[in-house]
């Protein structure tokens, strides 16, 4: 499993873009970053990215994985013109591969290998929708190659994707390119079997990372609304992660992440959760609304 990370910050890929392409920009000069509270639950998020890569690896297919490697030895073979290795690792994948169909009838996709990847973006909604902005006014000037890097980066999420071996297609392929072989029609056996490499189909689950901020930070709110007799920090605390969760939930739906009418009624269940949570008050069942809510986000 590999992992790449990055984090952008918008108003330092905003002095680029604005140097280049987009004169008197409105962008912001300095950095942005998380805040404090944000920041409280960013071990949190990393657990979660850690907890999700688990539970795919353990989906990968040992036999699977192990068919493709035989497939590019009988490929490595075929360079050597050595007919004879390459049947035999051939042989190998379609009996791995008949193996996986026979445990698992109802398999598509054989997964072999998993990738991560991380793109944070720091910047608040409102950068991002002044991003928005000019990348539309250049597209509406037939601008399209310089509002490109103006969207290429609006993302901010956990990116999971799996290589999976097209069991429908896959094993047909190798019996075919080892029927080319047996004809002695060695070039074409090579073209099919990197054509049959080719199809490997890529999966991916996608993690919006404002909406699980979101989540992580109402579920901290959560459990200080609860609290009877809080001190004067803790309401604080409280009124902070509720103010920076509808700062992520306005960050994702700016980025286009979930359906827009999902949005409305977050914002006004963190409003009534604010009221009700005033001059220290406390209650249960506050968040079950909100809770739900957020999650579809993910949908």
């Amino acid at each position: 499993m590999k992992i790449k990370r990055m984090l952008l910050s918008f108003a330092a890929l905003g002095i680029l873009t604005n140097s280049m392409f987009a004169e008197g920009s409105s962008l912001p000069t300095n950095p942005q970053s998380r805040s404090s509270t944000a920041e409280g639950v960013q071990s949190q998020v990393e657990s979660k990215q850690a907890e999700k890569a688990t539970q795919l690896r353990k989906k990968l297919l040992a036999e699977a994985a192990l068919a493709i490697d035989d497939t590019k030895k009988a490929l490595a073979f075929l360079d050597k013109k050595n007919s004879k290795e390459a049947l035999a690792a051939l042989e190998r994948v379609t009996g791995k591969l008949e193996l996986i169909i026979s445990r698992e009838p109802g398999l598509a996709l054989a997964p072999i290998d998993m990738n991560v990847a991380v793109q944070d973006l720091l910047a608040d909604p409102d950068t991002v929708k002044v991003i928005l902005k000019e990348a539309r006014d250049l597209l509406g000037d037939g601008e399209v190659q310089k509002a490109r890097p103006l969207l290429a980066n609006l993302s901010s999420e956990m990116v999971f994707s799996t290589i999976n071996i097209p069991l429908a297609t896959y094993p047909q392929a190798i019996k075919a390119v080892a029927r080319l072989i047996d004809e002695n029609m060695l070039n074409e056996a090579k073209t099919a079997l990197e054509a049959a490499l080719s199809t490997l189909v890529v999966t991916d689950v996608i993690i919006p990372l404002p909406v699980l901020r979101a989540e992580l930070l109402l579920k901290e709110a959560e459990k200080l609304a609860e609290k009877s007799n809080r001190s004067e920090k803790e309401n604080e605390s409280l009124s902070n992660q509720l103010s920076e969760a509808r700062k992520q939930v306005r960050l994702a739906e700016v980025l286009g992440y979930g359906k827009k009418k999902t949005y409305k009624p977050i914002y006004e269940q963190i409003d009534q959760i604010e009221k009700k949570s005033r001059g220290g008050k406390s209650g249960r069942g506050w968040f079950d609304n909100i809770k739900k809510k957020v999650s579809e986000l993910f949908g």
